[in-house]
């Protein structure tokens, strides 16, 4: 029996709860993608691995990634709904984890990894997604940008971990202490599991299904009554309008945004601070800091001003738009790249290299790390929402796991030839400037309008 909507009244902290819940999905996400930095410096040395066998097991999470919105563009968060499939995951998070900490070989090892990517794939996309359908628009991008936060903090709890798991401070060997890194995840996933069954489902897959009453309750909370029938009249108005099916992403004003979501997508992770922060520990290690304790210490550190970085974007991005912000923070990451290349061609280390990267990091989690999530979020007419996401999504995991496999190789080509790897953070400098051009022709501000708004907007 379901309350009725004028027995409800709006709850301000209703939405930023229910995004909380929603966001350890990212947490998760963070935590499983970047637990491998952590490990690897181990698992190289467990394995006997090259850096071709190096960068397949730190990557191949990413293949997963790939299968995850594959799943959502054949109809799987349609057909069951944006919460039932983000449990689903959940077990798939905690299956992952334990057949990492318990691999029998290198290859079973990058089996289960895989199996963690496709969950990685699906809540990389149901999460934002989930989140963006039920706040506010007075809120979106700001909750939103919740999720980002809690992937970086997933990232930072991860680092810190892999750093008291290490053998100088846990006391464990070296062929045990990253199997711990892996197990230890099934604690946040318990988290997601248990808060899961506290929000409901997404208010406006609800509407579509005709489900009115259920997506009516929660809005109120969410907004009150008044912009609850608001809310809804504009979601049928635009279920109404819109045909849903494949057709129609290839429709004028569809096909050019799925073209500037995928072209951001990739942007974030060929921007290269990406793969910086896959292999930090050994960045740090060739930055000087050679004792592997001292080099996840470092990584923590940096995942910390990550986090600092992401907090400040949740402030700024309903101030001052996401255009500015993309854009901004895009020619500041290529300046910092730049930099820190300039450093490794000198061969200076210490702060002006520490401070080059951090300049480069930061500027990354201000700018398109959460945007190019956000505005993926924002910019589909609702009824295509899921298929387009996912065309974008996957191109971004495409992106990723090349970054992830060739990284590492990369850096060996460039400096075996050269003597210094300085190259590789030239190249992605001159991508940030791509970046920025793309972002002033292309991108459109998407603050303080509606979803629906968005969408419709693009058949102009």
């Amino acid at each position: 029996m379901h309350e009725s909507p004028d027995s409800l009244r709006p709850n301000p902290a209703y939405p930023y709860l229910v995004a909380l819940v929603a966001a350890v999905g990212g947490f998760l996400f963070g935590y499983d993608l970047s637990i491998i930095s952590g490990a690897q410096i181990f698992l190289k040395s467990q394995f006997q691995l090259n850096p071709r066998e190096l960068g397949l097991a730190s990557s191949c999470a990413m293949l997963g990634c790939m299968v995850g919105p594959v799943l959502i563009v054949l109809g799987l968060s349609d057909w069951l709904g944006r919460k039932r499939v983000l449990m689903i995951m959940a077990f798939a998070f905690g299956i992952s984890a334990v057949g990492s900490a318990l691999p029998a070989s290198i290859w079973w090892f990058n089996v289960f990894r895989i199996l963690g990517g496709i969950a990685v794939g699906v809540a990389s996309m149901l999460s934002p997604m989930y989140i963006a359908e039920i706040a506010p628009k007075r809120i979106r991008g700001r909750l939103v940008i919740v999720n980002q936060l809690a992937i970086v903090s997933g990232s930072l709890i991860s680092a810190v971990v892999a750093y008291f798991l290490t053998p100088d401070l846990s006391g464990l060997d070296a062929g045990v202490c990253w199997r711990w890194m892996f197990a230890s995840e099934c604690i946040p996933v318990a988290i997601l599991v248990l808060g899961l069954l506290f929000v409901p489902e997404s208010p406006r897959w609800l509407v579509e299904k005709g489900r009115l009453g259920e997506a009516r309750n929660i809005l109120t909370r969410v907004a009150g009554s008044a912009n609850a029938e608001q809310e809804i009249a504009e979601i049928e108005s635009a279920i109404t309008e819109d045909f849903g099916g494949w057709g129609e992403l290839l429709l004028p004003g569809i096909r050019m945004a799925i073209l500037v979501a995928v072209v951001l997508a990739m942007l974030q992770q060929f921007t290269g601070v990406s793969p910086m922060l896959l292999y930090a520990p050994m960045v740090f290690q060739r930055a000087g800091f050679e004792a592997t304790s001292d080099a996840i210490f470092q990584s923590a550190v940096m995942f910390a001003w990550n986090l600092f970085c992401t907090v400040l974007a949740l402030y700024l991005v309903e101030r001052i738009g996401r255009r500015p912000l993309l854009l901004i923070g895009l020619s500041v990451m290529g300046i910092g790249l730049a930099l820190f290349g300039g450093c490794f061609y000198t061969e200076t280390q210490g702060s002006y290299l520490l401070a080059s990267m951090f300049l480069a990091v930061g500027a990354f989690n201000l700018s398109i790390a959460p945007l190019a999530w956000l505005i993926m979020s924002e910019i589909f007419p609702n009824r295509i929402r899921a298929k387009a996401m996912a065309i974008a999504t996957f191109s971004l995991w495409v992106g990723a796991y090349i970054n992830g496999q060739t990284f590492p190789m990369l850096i060996s080509v460039i400096e075996t030839r050269f003597g210094n790897p300085a190259g590789v953070y030239w190249i992605y400098s001159a991508v940030c400037l791509f970046a920025v051009l793309f972002g002033w022709l292309m991108v459109p501000e998407t603050k303080g309008r509606s979803l629906e708004e968005i969408g419709r907007s693009w058949r102009r």
